[in-house]
């Protein structure tokens, strides 16, 4: 009898059978199910209204996170529920709005009422099926056709190869949507807010320390750069010329490296570490973190036009707020 790891394993491997199916028929970019993702795509970026994703069963659980993941990705987007929407719920799909229906044999009963919906108000319809010919494929004005493939449960067929298929064409149009739409990581933190994805997505300037920065200038003694980073407390000074552009920038790593120099009397051009790692603006504070942990540096300044400082981030400062 074969272990029950060999089982999952077989189990993956008829999935991922799958999963190659629908990638080979969307790389073939002459393909009829290229050309009708395309298609999908268009009505997805074209959409003035919302993006309803439906469908029953463990279609219906695909099509509640194919929703959640185009709302997170810029295109309002809702579930409706097929069985639902029969008793009420197609008040909820307007004519501005598209449908992207999903189910496996494309005759699932509980869909028929939003299909009629859908074509007594001029909604377009994206069908999701693994027939061609099916009620739901023809009233489509897109049929993402899944390839054939075997589910992953012979004893009793249960929908898993096919859902599975169905929730990586779903991510596929989204992320191509958002593509299309110009979406950034930037446009994404106003809809992910939270979580340590949310902190890596927020902006550095959100985070930065704009009141009284450590600067000297480069004809300051050392002496007088001591105390600005003493009272600093971010264990540095930034070092700007006479035009305020940052061109160097002094440690407490520097301090030690030049202590000879220090105590007969250098000035902070002697031992500062010119033109240090600065970021712009607009980075992410997720950046910054990597900067720190790939420059093995401890804070950076954001500088703006001609370079100079607007700002200090310090390792601390990601890390308080959740910035991994």
């Amino acid at each position: 009898m074969k272990s029950s790891s060999g089982i999952g394993a077989n189990v993956v491997s008829i999935e991922i059978e799958g999963l190659s199916a629908v990638a080979d028929l969307l790389a073939d970019g002459t393909s009829e199910f290229a050309q009708a993702f395309d298609a999908a795509v268009a009505l997805c970026d074209a959409v003035k209204g919302r993006l309803i994703v439906t469908g029953m069963g463990k279609s219906g659980h695909i099509a509640r996170k194919i929703a959640a993941t185009f709302a997170s990705t810029g295109t309002p987007s809702q579930f409706v529920h097929p069985a639902e929407a029969s008793h009420g719920d197609l008040g909820m799909i307007a004519a501005d709005d598209l449908v992207i229906a999903l189910s496996r044999s494309g005759e699932t009963a509980e869909l028929r009422d939003i299909i009629a919906h859908a074509g007594r108000f001029d909604v377009k319809v994206i069908a999701v099926t693994s027939d061609a010919n099916s009620a739901l494929a023809r009233a489509g004005e897109v049929a993402l056709t899944l390839p054939a493939a075997a589910e992953a449960c012979s004893a009793a067929p249960a929908p898993t190869t096919s859902t599975t298929m169905m929730l990586a064409l779903g991510d596929a149009l989204a992320v191509a949507v958002l593509r299309a739409k110009g979406f950034s990581a930037r446009d994404f933190h106003s809809f992910h807010p939270g979580g340590k994805l949310g902190a890596a997505l927020r902006r550095a300037v959100d985070l930065m320390h704009h009141k009284h920065m450590p600067l000297c200038a480069p004809d300051d003694p050392m002496t007088k750069a001591i105390d600005v980073i003493s009272e600093g407390g971010f264990g540095c000074a930034g070092v700007i010329d006479g035009a305020g552009a940052l061109i160097g920038m002094v440690t407490d790593g520097d301090l030690r490296r030049h202590y000879g120099r220090i105590a007969s009397g250098a000035r902070v051009s002697e031992v500062m570490t010119a033109a240090p790692h600065v970021v712009a603006e607009d980075s992410l504070a997720g950046e910054v973190l990597a900067l720190f942990a790939d420059r093995k540096i401890t804070a950076v300044f954001i500088v703006g036009e001609g370079r100079k400082p607007v700002g200090l981030v310090h390792v601390h400062d990601c890390l308080s707020t959740g910035v991994l």
